[in-house]
Formats: C-alpha cells, sequence, structure tokens
C-alpha cells in the first residue's frame, strides 16, 4: 500500500478530517435546546445506574430523580408526545410550548380566584407545602428538543397533580402521587419510586398506603385520560373537583 505522512488525518469526501466532523457533529446536538448534554448510550446507563442508586438512597434528591427520568424515559417519552399530539388540546400544548413558573403565574390573581378553584388550590398547596414551581430542573440529557419540552412539562405539572389528587408533598403523598403517575406516563422513574418509596414509611402508613390510597391511585391512573393534555394554565378557574370530574380521577378515600 502507499504510505502516508504521519501528520497527516483522514479525511472525509468533503476534505474535512474525521476529528473536525465529530466536533461539529457534537456543536450540533448542543444547540437542541439550551444546557442539552450530549451523550452517548453507554454514559444514559451509567448516569441512569447512578441516579438510581443515589435516589433510592434519598428520594428528595430532585437532581438524581431528575437525571433518572431522563436517562430512562427513551420509549414513554415518545408515547407521551403522541397522546398530546393526537389529542386537541395536548397538541396546542406543544405548539405554544407554556410553562409554569413564577415568571409566568400571576399569583395575585390565582390567590383571589374562589375557594376550591384550581388556581386557588394550587397556591394553597404551595404555601402549605413551602414549594415553589421553580425548583423543577430543566431537562439536559434527553436527545429531543420536542421530547425535552415533554419531561419538562410533566415535571412543571407534578405539583398540580399533588393540587388534584389531594396529596401533600411527605413521602406517603409522594408515593401516591408516583403510582399515579406511573400508571399515567409509563415512565420508569415514577415506576421506580412508587416500587421503592414505600420502604421508608412506618407500618401504619403501609397498611393505608396498601388498602386505600394504591388501589384509589391505580384505578384513577387507569381510568383517568392523559394528565399533560390539559392546557392548566387556563383551567385556574375551573373547580378542582369539576376538573378531576373531567380527567376521570375518582375522589381522594
Amino acid at each position: 500500500g502507499r504510505a502516508r505522512p504521519s501528520h497527516s488525518e483522514p479525511r472525509g469526501r468533503d476534505g474535512r478530517g474525521e476529528e473536525e466532523e465529530e466536533e461539529e457533529e457534537m456543536e450540533g446536538w448542543q444547540q437542541l435546546y439550551p444546557g442539552h448534554i450530549p451523550t452517548s448510550p453507554l454514559q444514559k446507563a451509567l448516569l441512569a445506574a447512578g441516579s438510581a442508586v443515589m435516589a433510592l438512597y434519598d428520594p428528595y434528591r430532585h437532581d438524581m430523580v431528575a437525571v433518572l427520568g431522563e436517562t430512562t424515559g427513551c420509549l414513554a417519552l415518545p408515547n407521551l408526545r403522541d397522546k398530546m399530539k393526537n389529542h386537541p388540546e395536548g397538541y396546542r400544548i406543544l405548539q405554544e410550548r407554556p410553562r409554569i413558573r413564577l415568571s409566568t403565574l400571576d399569583m395575585a390573581r390565582l390567590q383571589g380566584l374562589p375557594e376550591g378553584s384550581l388556581g386557588r388550590e394550587y397556591v394553597r398547596f404551595l404555601e402549605d407545602n413551602k414549594v415553589s414551581p421553580d425548583t423543577r430542573m430543566p431537562p439536559k440529557f434527553v436527545d429531543d428538543e420536542e421530547l425535552a419540552y415533554v419531561i419538562q412539562r410533566y415535571r412543571e405539572v407534578h405539583d398540580v397533580m399533588h393540587t388534584l389528587l389531594g396529596m401533600p408533598t411527605n413521602m406517603l403523598g409522594e408515593v401516591v402521587v408516583k403510582w399515579f403517575e406511573a400508571i399515567q406516563t409509563g415512565l420508569p422513574m415514577c415506576v421506580l419510586g412508587a416500587a421503592f418509596g414505600p420502604v421508608r414509611l412506618s407500618t401504619r402508613k403501609l397498611q393505608v398506603l396498601a388498602t386505600e390510597l394504591v388501589p384509589w391511585a391505580i384505578r384513577s391512573g387507569l381510568n383517568a385520560s392523559c394528565v399533560l393534555n390539559v392546557y392548566y394554565e387556563q383551567r385556574w378557574e375551573q373547580p378542582v373537583e369539576s376538573l378531576r370530574e373531567e380527567l376521570g380521577i375518582f375522589p381522594p378515600p
């Protein structure tokens, strides 16, 4: 064969070196959305394993829970996106990309809504549990811009799910919501939280969970229409009871 000078690089068809092509490809990946970190399947597997261990050790490590959701949602997220695309309200959400954050919420107006309305009860939930919608981490490891929005939307309506289900943010309430979300979304992160979250509960709470709350959460999750297909920002005035009935969520026990 013909010898090649040691300082030369393999060239692509357009004359560029392989390293240059890889660098440009990586740069293209990074432009999918702000904060996106491109990762290989192996890197995703390692991130998933590490975040799963940390999330099980400390369920309140929301950063680890977020990483676990992104690195294991490769099948569930496209299914959720398709459900949204095939629903008029869900499709509009995908097109308009609303966000639930303090910068987009008129808290004074929500606080002035009638008792029992979704907006008033949502603000009460935030105040009683001392949580903020701004604590939801932006996606980093989802290699599709539209799917990144889907998981962002799921995170930002999580507190709305607590409000609709009437569940607090303690471990018992989180486990119940995770059971509902596992049925609704199919996200492995939700399944893991539903399955392993109860290990930290007392015997009395486990009994209540197994006999009342989990059966109710499963029945509601199976019966309810997709909760991501609701434009909650345009439903703040709607009574919680009315929205539960519309979605097919049974009254909390």
